[in-house]
């Protein structure tokens, strides 16, 4: 406050403005605290109502859009307007108290500092020239008029009372804290000041008691009067009582000096017990401080956690324990939840236009006697702008106070709801309503009654959305516009009403108010959906059910009707209409389902999808793919009711489960079918299913015999279905062999079980293996073999004469199965004849002698065998073999025997598969490394020969990978083979050098391109002289000159003249005509002696230089850095007179030479003798 509003309200008369006198003022806290008098005006009692509009003040207005709507609007904004203004609008308002007088104002200046006491019956009143004075509260009184409590010239900065009646703290412009003490002595009111922390060693700008409330006043932090203060430095945390005694510093860190210092205290729930917590920044950074004190009776100081913003703090504020306002530097209020440090919150408060106390932390008062870093801070300090209390926060503004409070949870709903943000509006009182949301005020702490209120509340808003979505629903435009409109409010409505467990609400309430409108319906209707088939919504009303098929029907939805049924409860439907429907549409999932749970019928499904695919399969005709799928449902419906499992989801009851197994196998077992014609073979569900996929059907059942465990019952039914199998399958041409052999394949699985209780006749198995082996019966034989194959490997080998089996398995040409049977009878070498015979598996032979050969598991002997019988193969059926394989054999088994095959392959003389052997064989690029040979000189040549007569183009890439051939021979037998190339590589090789160019004829390379050259110069001699002619033997000249300097490179330049002179064109002419091709062989000459020169002066110089330097270094000097030998440890300079050496190695060791030769110390290190003269 300044001196100027002091004097204003001083010059208010009591006559003039009819001001009545009050008999018993009330209290501060009684005035703040009251609602309803016209004193605090909310909202739109601004100054200037016409020109400011009415929602500035909301915490949500535009200038509050940071905020965002997740947790609504938190703060309610109420003003209170200067005396003078609340008069005129208000002549019922009294003025309750006017302190002081303009004498008081001209002597001290302005009111720089207030603090009521914690009963709120004295004021303490700093002032810019330093005086404080005390007032009763009660009855207008001044107390005191303390003038000598800091040391003269500086300002009050804060005066804050404790809560000790008696005790209060100051601090004053020049840094200093000092401690008052009331007293009264003798009728007399007196004040002792002390000084708690000098100005001198860092100066204080802001101080902070901690007060307790009534219902803390015994807390044992109280007792001793704790006071936090913030220097430009540290924060410090001192306790006044019992004695002055310092409990924690804390220094800031880096931090901008121009930023202001904050403290705040709060009472806070951690871990089950209240303790103080101190919140402090200077910057963007608050730092929490929590002080408790143990069993002991120790005080501790710990800093849990740390708040990082990033805005420069001016005001920092508890609110209530959870919840911290906060302005920044720019006037916005920012709402910071301490438990998850969320922002809540952020407000604009320009129009405040907050008082900030600049001049009194400059000290203008008393002539500006502050530091500069005081002053810098001073700029944006309002510590006496803000105050806090019981929930509220008080701010000072140039023309009326603002205070700040939290909305209520119903109010903060409320406020969404005035701007039509119901989807916002359901989101927060949702949070509300399970216990998350921040800052919550007004709710209750029990659960139960906490959901029961909001719950309420969020029903009227449903009820409320809707109508508003009614209301406001497009009337002209697109349907889509429509659609939209309804799409964005449906799904949300049905959300929140099953989160709250409402359907009747939904149903009953929400829908019939949504059927009016013919879009609203629709978009309702295909909403469910997903809700259904998550299986959220489970039962529908009656009409919404009936409504909802409809709508499906009619817009052709019907997989999603098929969809919602089998997820939702039908007993309140038509069933009878509802199966048809399924039926006509082909939702046949809908209608096992509806049979199913409506009325627990089981078979009635099985007779109509047996009605639908038995004929065509009865009469042979191709199913349509509506059969096939009719089918493959069939099959797995049955699996589910044998297993217990209902059809599509979920389980049978477990009481319907036996009796659901018995009826469908009693109406799988049926001998005839309800409406049977007098030509319908027996058993006919069976025999369609068997028709229709044997192997899944009978896999069915083998699922479903895995369960039969001492249930004499499903025994008996177990036995029966197998005797009916082998009745309908067994003798009948309708099914193919593959058919046949899947039903014995499951039977002997059956029959291999430990536990098998089966009884199948012994002679059906034979006479299904005459069946499938039948010699001669060609058709589908690796059908046939199959089908035994796989009946052989389930166990069904015990059911047969091995040896019968086997004479049969060789007459039919089962290949596979004689493998079977000799790999039992571990005969594999005979499998190896099994191999060679099956045209289709021949290539696999190699592989299998390999398994054979390198896996453990086979005997010795065995392997003799097979090894036996692989050499035979390679040799008796070499125009069948397959080289590569073969050679990959032989490599990596029989190394030892590579001479006797190649020789014997040499001696049938099929140079074909002589070459490709022995290419395969020992060439390093067609083998893995591991399996390389490393075979004589004799047998490389052999193959040297063989390449140079059958595969002349991988010779030279051979010679090239193969060091193992002798050089001679090889170029005797490429020369005999006239391969002149590879030759000339071999000479090369051999370092004959001049050899192989001699092979190649250099010569007859470029001496035929220099006679292409200069053949058409010949014919132009003696032709015409046209300009074409000369201009073109002009380009043929220059032509060969090039040709001429390129073949100096390789050719001796005498050779080349000697060519040139011999020719025609140039031997006889003069010599002018043949000038240009001598220069330019020497020019060429010279440019090569120049550059041979220069490169031998380049090394010359380097070999040089390098010498120099390297009798530089061993011609140094060694200086000695000690004066006796390492050994004997005599000193050098007193042996002079001897004639022995002294050895001084390059890292300036010393030792005598005597000394080393005793040592025998051999070194290769370098030294330098020194004579001792």
């Amino acid at each position: 406050f300044g001196s100027d509003l002091v004097f204003s309200i001083w010059k208010i008369d009591d006559k003039e403005f009819d001001i009545p006198q009050v008999d018993t003022p009330p209290t501060l806290e009684s005035i703040l605290n009251e609602d309803d008098e016209p004193f605090i005006l909310e909202d739109t009692c601004l100054l200037n109502t016409e020109n400011i509009d009415a929602h500035s003040c909301e915490t949500s207005s535009l200038a509050s859009s940071d905020s965002g709507d997740l947790h609504g609007s938190v703060l309610r904004r109420n003003l209170l307007k200067g005396i003078s203004a609340q008069i005129v609008s208000a002549a019922n308002q009294a003025l309750r108290l006017c302190l002081g007088t303009t004498a008081t104002g001209a002597e001290y200046g302005a009111v720089s500092a207030l603090s009521i006491n914690h009963d709120c019956t004295r004021l303490l009143c700093g002032f810019a020239k330093g005086q404080i004075t005390m007032w009763d509260l009660a009855n207008g009184k001044l107390l005191r008029t303390i003038t000598d409590a800091h040391p003269p010239g500086t300002a009050i900065l804060h005066v804050k009372f404790t809560d000790h009646p008696a005790l209060a703290v100051c601090n004053d412009s020049g840094g200093s804290v000092f401690e008052l003490s009331f007293r009264r002595v003798m009728g007399m009111r007196t004040c002792e000041s002390r000084c708690l922390f000098s100005g001198s060693k860092g100066e204080v700008c802001c101080v902070e008691p901690l007060h307790a409330g009534p219902e803390l006043k015994d807390h044992p932090i109280t007792h001793y009067s704790l006071l936090a203060m913030a220097s430009l430095t540290k924060i410090l945390l001192i306790g006044l009582k019992p004695s002055l005694k310092v409990w924690m510093t804390f220094p800031y860190g880096k931090t901008d000096p121009a930023s202001v210092p904050l403290l705040a205290w709060q009472f806070v729930a951690v871990q089950k017990t209240i303790n103080p917590v101190l919140a402090f920044c200077r910057g963007d950074t608050i730092h929490f401080l929590l002080v408790k004190k143990d069993e002991s009776g120790t005080i501790h100081v710990i800093k849990p956690r740390q708040l990082l913003l990033n805005c420069d703090l001016i005001s920092l504020s508890w609110i209530n324990p959870h919840t911290l306002v906060l302005m920044d530097s720019t006037e916005k209020l920012r709402v910071v939840d301490r438990p998850s440090q969320e922002e809540l919150e952020t407000v604009d408060m320009a129009e405040l236009q907050l008082v900030y106390n600049s001049s009194h932390f400059k000290s203008l008062a008393t002539g500006g006697n502050v530091s500069q870093a005081l002053a810098l801070v001073g700029e944006k300090t309002c510590y006496q702008s803000v105050c806090s209390y019981a929930g509220q926060i008080m701010y000072l503004g140039t023309k009326c106070v603002h205070i700040m409070t939290l909305r209520n949870w119903r109010e903060r709903v409320d406020h969404l709801l005035k701007q039509e943000k119901f989807m916002e509006a359901l989101s927060l009182a949702w949070s509300f309503h399970e216990g998350t949301a921040k800052a919550v005020l007004g709710l209750f702490a029990d659960p139960a009654k906490r959901k029961g209120v909001v719950a309420d509340k969020m029903v009227e808003i449903l009820l409320q959305y809707v109508d508003r979505s009614l209301k406001k629903c497009p009337e002209q435009g697109k349907i889509q516009l429509m659609e939209q409109h309804f799409q964005d409010m449906v799904p949300v409505t049905v959300d929140y009403c099953l989160l709250l467990q409402r359907t009747d609400l939904l149903f009953n309430q929400i829908y019939p108010r949504l059927v009016e409108n013919s879009v609203a319906r629709g978009v309702f209707l295909e909403s469910l959906e997903p809700y259904i088939l998550s299986e959220r919504i489970g039962c529908l009303t009656a009409p919404v059910m009936r409504d909802l098929l409809s709508y499906f029907q009619e817009n052709g939805m019907m997989d999603s009707v098929e969809g919602c049924l089998v997820h939702m409860d039908i007993t309140n439907l038509d069933i009878q209409q509802v199966v048809q429907m399924c039926w006509d549409n082909q939702l046949y999932d809908a209608m096992i389902y509806v049979f199913n749970s409506g009325m627990n019928d089981y078979i009635s499904p099985m007779e109509k999808l047996f009605q639908a695919i038995g004929p065509p399969l009865r009469e042979g005709k191709p199913l349509t793919d509506e059969h096939v799928v009719m089918g493959n449902k069939l099959l797995v419906y049955i699996s589910c009711c044998l297993a217990g499992r209902a059809y599509p989801l979920g389980d049978i009851p477990e009481d319907l489960v036996p009796q659901v197994k018995n009826q469908v196998f009693e109406f799988l077992i049926r001998l005839h079918s309800v409406e049977a014609a007098q030509e319908e073979e027996v058993y006919p569900y069976i025999r369609t299913l068997l028709h229709f996929d044997t192997r899944e059907f009978l896999n069915v059942l083998a699922l479903t015999f895995e369960d039969f465990k001492n249930d004499k019952q499903a025994l008996e039914y177990q036995q029966r279905i197998v005797d009916i199998l082998l009745k309908v399958m067994v003798d009948n041409s309708d099914f193919t062999p593959s058919q046949v052999g899947c039903l014995f394949t499951f039977l002997a699985r059956q029959l291999a079980k430990p536990d098998n209780t089966l009884f199948v006749n012994r002679k059906l198995f034979d006479q299904v293996l005459e069946f499938l082996c039948s010699p001669d019966d060609d058709s589908r034989h690796t059908e046939r073999q199959q089908v035994l194959l796989e009946l052989l490997q389930v166990g069904g080998v015990v059911q047969f004469d091995e040896g019968h089996l086997l004479d049969l398995a060789e007459k039919t040409e089962f290949y596979q199965i004689c493998e079977f049977m000799y790999e039992k009878k571990h005969l594999y070498d005979k499998i190896v004849d099994c191999y060679l015979k099956d045209p289709l598996r021949k290539e696999e032979l190699f592989n299998y002698i390999h398994n054979i050969l390198s896996m453990p598991g086979y005997s010795s002997e065995e392997k003799q065998l097979v090894s036996v019988k692989a050499l035979q193969h390679i040799k008796v059926s070499q125009t069948s073999i397959n080289s590569a394989k073969t050679a990959e054999l032989v490599a990596v088994h029989f190394a030892d025997k590579v001479q006797p095959i190649i020789t014997s392959l040499q001696v049938c003389r099929i140079a074909v598969c002589q070459r490709s052997l022995s290419v395969d064989l020992i060439s390093r690029e067609s083998l893995n490394p591991q399996t390389v040979l490393k075979l004589g000189p004799d047998l490389h040549e052999l193959l040297v020969d063989l390449l140079c007569q059958f595969s002349p183009q991988q010779v030279i890439a051979f010679l090239k990978t193969s060091q193992d051939y002798r050089l001679e021979e090889a170029i005797q037998i490429t020369e005999k083979h006239k391969l002149h190339e590879t030759t000339a590589y071999l000479l090369e090789k051999k370092g004959d050098v001049q050899g192989a160019f001699e092979v190649l004829e250099v010569c007859a390379l470029w001496f035929p391109l220099l006679e292409a050259m200069m053949s058409p110069q010949k014919l132009l001699k003696g032709g015409s002289v046209s300009p074409d002619c000369v201009s073109l033997s002009s380009a043929l000249k220059e032509l060969t000159m090039k040709v001429l300097n390129s073949m100096s490179s390789f050719i001796a330049p005498p050779a080349i003249i000697q060519r040139i002179l011999q020719d025609p064109v140039y031997g006889k002419g003069k010599l002018a005509e043949i000038q240009g091709l001598i220069l330019g062989m020497l020019e060429t000459f010279n440019y090569e002696q120049t550059l041979l020169e220069t490169t031998t002066n380049l090394l010359n110089s380097d070999l040089h230089w390098s010498l120099s330097h390297l009798h530089k270094a061993v011609s140094r000097g060694l200086h000695p850095r000690q004066d006796h030998c390492n050994i004997c440890l005599q000193q050098y300079k007193r042996r002079q007179e001897s004639e022995e050496e002294i050895i001084i190695f390059r890292y300036t060791h010393i030792f005598c030479d005597i000394c080393l030769l005793v040592l025998r110390c051999n070194t290769t290190n370098h030294y330098v003798e020194v004579p001792t003269t």
